[in-house]
C-alpha cells in the first residue's frame, strides 16, 4: 500500500508542477488551464503574436462565426487546433498541414462569449494565438436550418468552390452541405463531417482537417496550398460520423 500511494503522490505532483508553468493567458480565462491539458498537453506552450487570427469581436450570427487563421511564419508546422474555451463542445478543428500552408479559414457555432483560440505545433513547441469573441449566444444549441426545412438529405455532401492559382495563390474555398448537428438540440443526435483529406492528382497529401461538431451547417472552408501544385488538380475526400462519403475536385 506505501509503494501504491507513494507513486500516485509523485504522478499528482508532476502534474501540478508542469501545469504551474504554463504562461499566464493574456485573456485572463479561467479554462485555460483546462483547454491545455485537454488539447495541447505533451508539449510547451508560449503565445505567440506572429500567428494572425482575425474573427469578429461580436458575433451578430452565432451559429456562423467567421475566423480566419494564418501560421505561415512559423516553419516546420505539424498541426493547428483552433477551440473555444466556453463552448459546451470547446474543440473546433484540427488541421495537418502536411504539404500546404499553415493557414485556414472556417466558420464555426459559438454558444456564449468565449476566447477563441488557434494552437499551432512547431519545432515542438505548441504557439497560441486567441481573442474574445462576443455573442447573444445560442449557436450550438438551435437546430439547423436544413433541419427544420426538412430538405437536408437531398443536398447532403453536395461541395460547390472554386479555385486560385497564380503566381502569388494557390487557394480552394468550398461550401459543402452538411446539417453538422451539435447533439446538444433534444432529440437530434450529434452528425457532422468528421474528416476531409486532398490530394494531388499524383496521391501526395497535401492536408488533412479533422472537423467537431461546433462547425457551422454546409461548412464554408477555404485553404492555402503550396504554388509547386498550382497545376495539379486537388482531389478532396471525406466522411461523417455516420460513415457517409464525400469527394469533389479543384482544378485550376
Amino acid at each position: 500500500m506505501k509503494k501504491i500511494l507513494l507513486l500516485v503522490l509523485c504522478s499528482t505532483f508532476s502534474f501540478i508542477t508542469y501545469a504551474n508553468e504554463l504562461p499566464k493567458d493574456p485573456l485572463g480565462s479561467v479554462q485555460w488551464n483546462d483547454m491545455y491539458n485537454a488539447f495541447l498537453k505533451g508539449h510547451p506552450a508560449v503565445f505567440d503574436e506572429r500567428i494572425k487570427l482575425i474573427a469578429p469581436d461580436f458575433a451578430e450570427d452565432p451559429m456562423n462565426v467567421p475566423v480566419a487563421i494564418d501560421a505561415s511564419a512559423l516553419d516546420n508546422v505539424e498541426q493547428m487546433v483552433v477551440f473555444a474555451d466556453f463552448n459546451p463542445i470547446p474543440l473546433i478543428a484540427k488541421y495537418y498541414p502536411t504539404n500546404a500552408k499553415a493557414s485556414l479559414s472556417l466558420r464555426f457555432k459559438i454558444q456564449q462569449a468565449s476566447p477563441v483560440r488557434v494552437a499551432v505545433l512547431s519545432n515542438g513547441v505548441w504557439h497560441v494565438a486567441g481573442l474574445w469573441v462576443n455573442s447573444a449566444g445560442g449557436g450550438c444549441t438551435v437546430a439547423s436550418v436544413g433541419r427544420l426545412v426538412g430538405d437536408w438529405a437531398d443536398y447532403i455532401g453536395n461541395t460547390y468552390g472554386k479555385r486560385w492559382s497564380n503566381k502569388e495563390t494557390n487557394r480552394i474555398r468550398f461550401l459543402i452541405h452538411h446539417p453538422m448537428d451539435t447533439g446538444l438540440v433534444p432529440g437530434i443526435p450529434a452528425f457532422y463531417i468528421e474528416d476531409l483529406d486532398f490530394v494531388d492528382s499524383q496521391g501526395k497529401e497535401l492536408a488533412r482537417i479533422e472537423l467537431y461538431e461546433p462547425i457551422n451547417e454546409n461548412p464554408v472552408l477555404s485553404f492555402d496550398f503550396n504554388q509547386a501544385d498550382g497545376s495539379s488538380t486537388i482531389y478532396m475526400t471525406g466522411s461523417d460520423n455516420n460513415g457517409n462519403e464525400f469527394e469533389a475536385s479543384f482544378v485550376q
